[in-house]
């Protein structure tokens, strides 16, 4: 969060970093920080770092889709007004009716995610250490740039690219990423 969605507050109040209790957390920023310890662990247990970020990948929706409930319980990350028969009003918001994007999240990179990720393993039974990892970035960039289009912008950052969230950017970047790790590995390259 700090690095992707408020730098320069940041870089002028170093000591909020240390204040998690005021939130802050972004799923691109610990996916980052995810495949960076992965990194390191697998490196000091001379394993290969795809096995780990595939086995991660396959549990993740399940963590996603509980954080996305918590999002929606506490009124965070909510979606743009809406007159649709299920829309949600957050009073620590406003009283407006809204799409409950956090549902909708919790629904498809949660619950959709881990049923498309367990039937890939369960069909296909010899696949390559990495194809789940990059599976999961394909899918969740998809699913989060579909469930941003019905979410609010971060008030302090807005819209990037005419109607693209910052997050959707991210997840652009991790679709570009996995197509090109799904492709490298289906070419049988090595990954350590």
């Amino acid at each position: 969060y700090v690095i992707f969605y408020n730098l320069s507050y940041y870089l002028n109040n170093p000591l909020d970093i240390l204040k998690i209790w005021q939130g802050g957390m972004s799923f691109h920023g610990a996916l980052i920080g995810i495949i960076l310890g992965t990194y390191y662990f697998s490196k000091f247990n001379s394993t290969k770092t795809f096995f780990f970020l595939d086995v991660i990948a396959c549990v993740a929706p399940i963590g996603l889709f509980f954080g996305r409930i918590a999002n929606f319980i506490n009124a965070e990350l909510y979606g743009k007004p809406t007159n649709v028969f299920w829309s949600v009003i957050f009073p620590k918001v406003d009283n407006v009716s809204r799409h409950p994007s956090q549902l909708y999240e919790a629904a498809l990179e949660g619950l959709v995610l881990f049923c498309i990720l367990i039937l890939i393993l369960n069909f296909y039974r010899k696949i390559k250490i990495g194809i789940m990892s990059s599976i999961f970035l394909i899918t969740y960039g998809i699913f989060r740039i579909f469930i941003e289009q019905f979410r609010e912008p971060d008030i302090h950052i807005g819209y990037i690219l005419n109607n693209f969230s910052l997050g959707s950017v991210l997840s652009v970047v991790m679709i570009l990423f996995g197509t090109y790790l799904f492709f490298r590995i289906t070419k049988n390259e090595e990954y350590k």
